[in-house]
């Protein structure tokens, strides 16, 4: 088990203004399902093709054409619901929600409002402090993606791509649970880590795979206790959203302007509209973009093209016994077995492919020299170099191989950097490259004996100094180290070093 502190969300108080104001966030995060193919058609989904090239008859609601689901795309929202501890409901139905603009050909969306596939759920947010909050899931439901209408092309028209149209997406919609900035940002980096290791979206906001909206509203302190009594969203406040984040800055930015906004209307003596709003990040603020819409708006009704959707327990079931571990297993089995602190252990399961590049350096060796080296040295080379872990130089086998020598004596601290960098830069094996280049540690006694009674001879006048004060001896280690290029086993130099000093 992880060693934290479970705690009630605290409100965050927004200073500089007359009275104190208690911030409520929730969340609606909009994940596209890892899928080679569309929801309702066999329509490719990969990012970057021509514009519509990946449009299936369906798509572009040609007259005539029918959806038909796509059973895997079903399966990762189902797996995504366990993976957030959430209800599975056997029986979903697909919903029409009308509105009508230029990259929705049909003029509806296919969405689920009264009977969604996946239920309540949560996700447990860690704050960094030691402390985690538990953000409750209301709901996943499966829907498929407009397409994108381009306005900066032309002058005088506006183009539409209709290559994500149909591409599904999971809409993950939280409780107004969470209570400020931070929090917002750490519960999308929490979620978005759940689905990486699931596999079921891989979480690429910079193209738009994994987006939020944030409704943010601002209430007076107590009133968030009476709507956890009640259930009554009006003691909250009036809710404002905010469209299509697609960044963690960002997402922080907003609220805070936002909700500064709205305090500043209260306390002028206003009201705050319903409405939905975008972010400007060259200006820092929000800007309104439309009246806020309720479900009534849309005209909802069942999908007429679409059964009742019934899935069996035994499927849920064989689902749930194959899910990969999570973050929180792994990070706890990484503490647990390798003797790692809380942090390197989040640091190397913030992502997959760290967790995983690490367990293949670590396996058989010292987890904690294992974690240093991929943390500080690896990590920290690669964001020198401006790299991706993906795209890294140094294969799990040589790292290890590296640290393999420093276990076993053959190289020391020092000869293992010169050894990565030369890895890192130029490749092959460590063991081959250390016996080749003659960089292997001297550890017989003799040679390293002889090398330190060369320097105590040529330093007389150093080695009553030494004896006067003990700590000086360190300077004698050094120009051992230095006699023998830095092959000498700092251990035996030091040890007789002091020997041949009578420290």
């Amino acid at each position: 088990m992880l060693d934290l502190t479970y705690e009630t969300p605290k409100p965050k108080v927004i200073a500089g203004a007359k009275h104190d104001w208690e911030l409520v966030i929730g969340m609606e995060v909009h994940a596209q399902v890892s899928s080679q193919a569309k929801l309702f058609s066999g329509a490719s989904t990969k990012f970057g093709a021509e514009p519509n090239a990946n449009v299936a008859f369906v798509d572009a609601a040609m007259p005539g054409m029918l959806p038909v689901v796509n059973e895997y795309c079903i399966e990762q929202a189902v797996r995504t619901g366990l993976g957030l501890k959430a209800e599975i409901n056997l029986k979903s139905a697909f919903d029409r929600k009308n509105y009508f603009y230029p990259d929705l050909p049909q003029g509806y969306q296919i969405s689920q409002l009264y009977e969604p596939l996946v239920g309540e759920g949560e996700v447990l947010v860690e704050m960094g402090d030691g402390t985690a909050r538990n953000v409750r899931i209301e709901r996943i439901h499966v829907e498929q993606d407009a397409g994108k209408s381009i306005h900066d092309m032309d002058p005088n028209m506006s183009f539409v791509d209709l290559n994500r149209t149909g591409v599904a997406l999971m809409e993950i919609v939280s409780r107004p649970d969470i209570r400020g900035p931070e929090e917002a940002a750490a519960y999308v980096v929490k979620l978005r880590q759940i689905l990486q290791y699931l596999g079921t979206c891989d979480g690429n906001m910079q193209n738009g795979n994994l987006r939020a909206d944030v409704n943010v509203s601002v209430c007076r302190p107590g009133a968030y206790e009476k709507y956890q009594e009640t259930q009554d969203f009006s003691h909250l406040g009036t809710r404002c959203e905010i469209k299509n984040m697609n960044s963690m800055r960002f997402i922080q930015q907003a609220i805070d302007y936002e909700a500064r906004r709205q305090i500043a209307i209260l306390e002028n003596g206003g009201s705050v509209d319903q409405e939905t709003r975008l972010y400007d990040p060259d200006k820092g603020e929000t800007r309104s973009m439309r009246s806020k819409e309720e479900a009534h708006d849309y005209r909802y009704f069942p999908d007429p093209d679409l059964l009742p959707l019934e899935i069996e327990q035994a499927w849920v079931d064989d689902i749930a016994a194959n899910l990969p571990e999570l973050p929180d297993q792994k990070k706890a089995r990484f503490i647990k077995d390798f003797g790692l602190s809380d942090y390197d252990a989040s640091v190397l399961t913030a992502e997959t492919v760290s967790a995983d590049y690490f367990e293949k350096v670590a396996e058989g060796r010292d987890g904690k020299m294992a974690a240093n080296w991929v943390i500080n040295e690896l990590f920290g080379r690669l964001k020198k170099d401006d790299r991706d872990l993906r795209d890294c130089p140094v294969s799990p086998e040589q790292l290890g191989g590296v640290i393999t020598l420093i276990q076993k004596g053959d190289i020391s601290g020092k000869i293992a950097k010169d050894l990565f960098e030369i890895v890192y830069t130029e490749g092959g094996d460590p063991a081959e490259i250390v016996e080749a280049r003659g960089m292997k540690q001297v550890t017989d006694t003799g040679a390293i004996e002889a090398a330190v009674d060369q320097v105590i001879a040529d330093n007389p006048a150093q080695v009553e100094k030494a004896k006067a004060n003990p700590k000086l001896a360190g300077w004698f280690v050094g120009q051992v180290m230095k006699a023998t290029g830095g092959k000498a086993n700092p251990k035996a130099v030091n040890e007789i070093v002091s020997a041949k000093l009578g420290l």
